[in-house]
């Protein structure tokens, strides 16, 4: 969702133009680098917006030619559709930087943005659905819903620490702020998507594979963050004589 040198241990998207070259130019003697093809961005973007577009027509075909897309139950299913979408663009917002560190291709470095954007939207379009469908604009019963039922609780927490992730994934954004403050932050995408994945796990009522996966998924790729924390923390310490 985008940050200087230290923001690539950290999982946080790029800053500038100077650090992506900073980052080629360190790693070009330990890989080949790879020159992707300038398509290749915007077919990501188109190609993550074909879940957003097999909605709108299976939304509108289930409402005015009464077909059965989303099954018998199609604002829940939409919910879920939307929500599993959100959770995947998080892992793969998340997976750029162990992909960065395994391969040391810096190209990839705005990707994370790619992923983080098209998972916030997602979860923006998760969200109204709830709204407008399934408590129909009624502001009092989203606040019921909110206090008493601990899942949508914990995945408006979720949407709302995103938000601001979101509205800051400019390189503008990264100047303002500073790299410091940008990267803690970005750094919340981590708890945004416990609290995703822990919404999908309460939801469900009996079948928790998905959420189950998700789980595995984010548990390794924040567990590679700690790892790699940890080891820049104890190169740092001076040597005991």
């Amino acid at each position: 969702m985008a940050a200087p040198q230290t923001g690539l241990a950290r999982g946080a998207p790029p800053d500038t133009e100077d650090t992506r070259t900073a980052e080629k130019a360190r790693h070009r003697s330990n890989a080949r680098v790879i020159k992707p093809p300038r398509w290749l961005k915007a077919t990501t973007i188109a190609a993550g917006l074909l879940p957003l577009a097999y909605l709108i027509y299976a939304f509108a075909s289930d409402y005015y030619l009464h077909t059965r897309h989303f099954g018998s139950n199609p604002i829940k299913a939409m919910e879920h559709y939307t929500g599993d979408w959100n959770l995947r663009f998080l892992a793969l917002c998340l997976a750029i930087t162990p992909a960065i560190r395994l391969t040391r291709q810096g190209w990839l470095i705005p990707y994370r943005r790619i992923f983080g954007l098209l998972a916030f939207l997602y979860i923006s379009c998760h969200l109204t659905i709830y709204f407008v469908l399934d408590v129909e604009l009624q502001w009092g019963d989203l606040v019921a819903d909110v206090i008493k039922r601990k899942y949508i609780t914990l995945g408006m927490i979720g949407f709302l620490l995103l938000v601001p992730l979101a509205l800051t994934s400019t390189k503008a954004s990264i100047r303002r702020l500073g790299a410091k403050r940008w990267n803690a932050l970005h750094r919340t995408v981590y708890v945004a998507a416990v609290l995703g994945t822990t919404h999908f796990w309460m939801s469900v009522k009996r079948d928790i594979t998905d959420p189950l996966i998700f789980a595995v998924i984010f548990t390794v790729l924040l567990g590679y963050r700690v790892l790699i924390a940890r080891d820049a923390r104890g190169k740092r310490q001076p040597v005991s004589r």
